[in-house]
């Protein structure tokens, strides 16, 4: 007990912004472990409460800044990744340099695991769209429940089947659809992913025009006149990064036509 005439002498100035940013950790690593265990969209969330309460110890959790890489490709994986917050696009490099979108990522999303169980180093790249936070899983731990709890590994199975099917879907999409086609597709496919803002037509992620083009399998020129021409017949609306779908149906029969 300290009495007021106690001697001792106490610090004349806490550093609040230390303390803040300890605060700010913590309740980051709380909030991250009760989103992936006990959301039912995630992969962790048929776990055992042993498994659960042993998932804290080998997790860990990194926050990225907008455009920044998460990992690159031809590194060795570091752990198997969740998305706990924000957005992430899965990049592949081509002939000249040229990006290729190959998947987008939101949060409860899980990236990078195709390197870690097929024993190879990544074949992509992951950049973040926004300000995100990801969860690292110790490659120990994902195998060690894989092994024993049969209802994870059957939901690591759906996700990587599912994820091979939409590979195969996009892969004919980009390669025999035109330039229009090509461009509705990405624009529905942003919005399955992503959803709206509270109007319903906004979507719920702010994209460049080469983000957009690189999505498409198209030039950045031909995005940008390919919106313009959405945009004038009605289809969308654009303000900045900002894309209004005005008319899904639409944008749907041009994407299904191709």
């Amino acid at each position: 007990m300290i009495s007021c005439s106690d001697t001792r002498k106490f610090p004349e100035k806490v550093n609040f912004d230390a303390l803040k940013h300890i605060f700010r950790l913590i309740m980051l690593y709380a909030e991250g472990i009760k989103e992936i265990l006990e959301n039912p969209n995630s992969l962790f969330f048929v776990l055992t409460p042993e498994e659960k309460k042993d998932f804290r110890n080998h997790v860990s959790f990194t926050k990225y800044r907008r455009n920044e890489m998460v990992f690159r490709e031809g590194d060795k994986p570091s752990g198997f990744m969740v998305l706990v917050k924000g957005k992430v696009k899965i990049i592949k490099e081509g002939v000249g340099g040229r990006e290729q979108i190959i998947r987008m990522s939101k949060a409860l999303g899980v990236i990078g695991y195709r390197a870690i169980f097929a024993e190879e180093n990544h074949i992509a790249s992951a950049i973040t769209l926004e300000e995100s936070v990801i969860a690292t899983i110790s490659n120990e731990y994902i195998f060690g429940k894989a092994l024993r709890n049969p209802d994870f590994s059957l939901s690591i199975i759906h996700k990587l089947a599912r994820e091979l099917g939409f590979s195969n879907s996009r892969t004919v999409a980009l390669t025999q659809k035109h330039i229009r086609g090509r461009l509705a597709e990405s624009l529905i496919l942003l919005a399955q992913k992503y959803g709206f803002e509270h109007d319903g037509i906004t979507l719920k992620v702010y994209i460049s025009r080469e983000d957009i083009a690189n999505l498409s399998n198209m030039t950045t020129s031909n995005a940008i006149r390919t919106l313009s021409t959405f945009a004038n017949e009605m289809l969308i609306a654009i303000d900045g990064r900002k894309i209004k779908l005005l008319d899904l149906y639409k944008l749907d029969r041009i994407s299904k036509l191709g």
